[in-house]
């Protein structure tokens, strides 16, 4: 779990936004191939990288390496975390509580979409909602005070597909409705690389993907509803979004997971 200190006690966009802001994701110094958005778990460990996807949340593989608690007391809003359960792999609420609860004051946190519980039916577009109707119970029973002090998805950043134009707009206010003031803003990874090495994720990003005048038109639809882009890209792909930020200085976007360094093996 990646964790951002922070001193204030609620979770205002401007919190938010700081602490999701670089933050590194879940990187480690592996030399394996890179997973953009797929869930894939490495298949082998060394001594102070994270877990296999496979033994995850595994407390005698956890308890190969202990770090002291340097400030118990400091508050602390983790900006990126995931829940889902899938492909043998569970992190739901108590896998969470169990992380949150490991001794830091963890206050409030802030889940990031990775494709969990969208609806079975409806619209294809329509479909993340679904994920953040997931989330925003979550954040019910965390806000109910029944596990803990702690406000766990506080604030929520979904999926939306962009290359639907302006047509993305009635996804995006299906999203703020469902997210009950705690939606945020979105991501839609735009990952690519020449190489079939590198995945592209769920959303089989083409080259130039934020040059294009649809996706684009779909990406002013956020700044009016005060919403937020994450990009989730890889590093080489760091100009176009500077292109894509002076075009639209009105939108606020973090940059996740460092600029997506390539070849650097990172837990979505």
């Amino acid at each position: 779990m990646i964790e951002k200190t922070v001193r204030r006690r609620s979770l205002s966009r401007r919190t938010m936004l700081a602490g999701t802001a670089g933050v590194l994701g879940g990187a480690v110094l592996a030399a394996t191939p890179a997973h953009a958005q797929t869930g894939a778990a490495a298949t082998a460990v060394t001594p102070g990288s994270s877990p296999p996807g496979s033994r995850y949340g595994d407390p005698a593989w956890w308890a190969l390496r202990k770090e002291e608690i340097l400030e118990p007391a400091l508050e602390i809003v983790d900006p990126h975390h995931h829940l889902w359960d899938r492909n043998g792999h569970r992190y739901l609420l108590d896998q969470l509580l169990a992380d949150t609860g490991s001794g830091h004051n963890i206050t409030q946190s802030v889940f990031v979409e990775c494709g969990s519980m969208y609806r079975a039916v409806g619209p294809a577009e329509m479909k993340p909602v679904g994920e953040i109707e997931f989330v925003n119970g979550t954040a019910a029973m965390s806000g109910s005070g029944r596990y803990g002090k702690s406000r766990l998805c506080a604030g929520i950043v979904g999926h939306a597909d962009l290359r639907l134009g302006d047509g993305v707009a009635r996804v995006l206010e299906a999203q703020i409705a469902a997210g009950d003031g705690r939606f945020r803003g979105i991501r839609h990874s735009v990952t690519w690389d020449p190489s079939e090495v590198f995945s592209r994720g769920r959303t089989n990003s083409p080259k130039g993907q934020m040059a294009d005048a649809t996706w684009r038109a779909g990406f002013a639809r956020l700044a009016p509803l005060n919403l937020t882009f994450e990009s989730w890209l890889y590093h080489t792909q760091l100009i176009e979004l500077a292109d894509l930020a002076r075009a639209f200085p009105q939108t606020t976007i973090i940059l996740n997971h460092v600029g997506g360094p390539l070849g650097i093996w990172r837990l979505l």
